[in-house]
């Protein structure tokens, strides 16, 4: 008898600026937690975000005031098996950590850059979702999928505007 390993379905969201887009309600609906990697930019955006799972966020450099004084500046969780690491901007990463994999970090979730990005290096996978909030330059607007299966990570983009 083979047992199957749960899937957990976490949306992963990034420098919102004060924007819930209906598409990235839409799109996260049904996930069983949130993950928002900063810039948040006002408590109602969460708020918007834990009416569908729950949400961890970290505390992006526009982040600022009494509501975002309890936001950390990084977080770690663990699901099921894979260690996840949450910084706002990827060049703090080795501020937390200085070898992620060293450390059982497997996955590493990021903003700031609005880039939408998935790569792997050296066993772990660096995840950037990019802007959900208002579109920058010609970057896109979207958030990302983390898929977790045991010991295992897979990570998908989605565009929210075409």
């Amino acid at each position: 008898m083979t047992s199957h390993a749960r899937t957990t379905r976490i949306g992963l969201i990034s420098d919102t600026h004060n924007l819930v887009r209906p598409e990235a309600l839409q799109f996260l609906a049904g996930c069983d937690a949130i993950i928002h990697a900063g810039d948040i930019c006002n408590q109602p955006v969460l708020d918007a975000l834990a009416q569908i799972a729950p949400v961890t966020a970290v505390r992006g450099n526009n982040d600022t005031g009494e509501w975002a004084a309890a936001l950390p500046a990084h977080a770690r969780l663990t699901v099921q098996q894979v260690t996840i690491l949450v910084v706002h901007d990827i060049a703090d990463v080795g501020g937390f950590t200085n070898d992620p994999r060293s450390e059982g970090i497997g996955v590493v979730v990021t903003g700031h850059s609005h880039k939408p990005s998935i790569a792997e290096r050296d066993g772990v996978l660096f995840v950037n979702p990019g802007s959900a909030g208002p579109r920058r330059f010609k970057l896109p607007v979207s958030a990302g999928m983390l898929v977790v299966e045991g010991a295992h990570a897979t990570a998908t983009l989605e565009p929210l505007l075409t």
